[in-house]
């Protein structure tokens, strides 16, 4: 399966787009109401929970923190929840984000690689990443997320 590669522009400092994607804040705005719980700490489990299949403390995607360099890169596997997935604990891929200061704003770049063949979610996981990254966008530089009709 092919890795999954973005690269947007935020008109943001890095600090801004960090904090989008762990402040709790930033995480209800982009990840549809979720909140991210970790240490951060390389090794440290990480969930995003919100509401869902199993209501409001379902567990939509959990792994573990490879990298963490604030406002520059972090690095975590990712499973799909329990609800989600019977065989969860397989299907492991890995998520990488690094920011880079480019003029006035900021390069993010995300990779979502080492997909097992055949990964039920990868079609979707295509799909909702460029909504994630354009809501990250949309937020950090209007405060206001996009309206995807859901």
């Amino acid at each position: 399966m092919e890795n999954l590669e973005y690269t947007i522009y935020v008109n943001a400092e890095p600090e801004d787009v960090w904090n989008a994607f762990i402040s709790p804040e930033g995480v209800r705005a982009l990840f549809f109401g979720s909140v991210l719980k970790s240490t951060f700490e390389i090794g440290a489990p990480y969930e995003y929970v919100g509401p869902g299949n199993d209501g409001d403390e379902t567990v939509h995607v959990y792994g573990t923190v490879l990298e963490f360099e604030p406002n520059q890169r972090m690095s975590y596997t990712e499973h799909p929840g329990p609800s989600y997935r019977e065989n969860h604990a397989e299907l492991e891929t890995r998520v990488t984000m690094s920011l880079e200061k480019v003029g006035g704003c900021t390069k993010l770049t995300l990779v979502n690689d080492r997909w097992p063949e055949g990964h039920p979610s990868y079609e979707n996981t295509k799909a909702s990443w460029p909504m994630i990254l354009s809501n990250a966008k949309s937020w950090v530089e209007t405060g206001k997320t996009m309206d995807f009709g859901w």
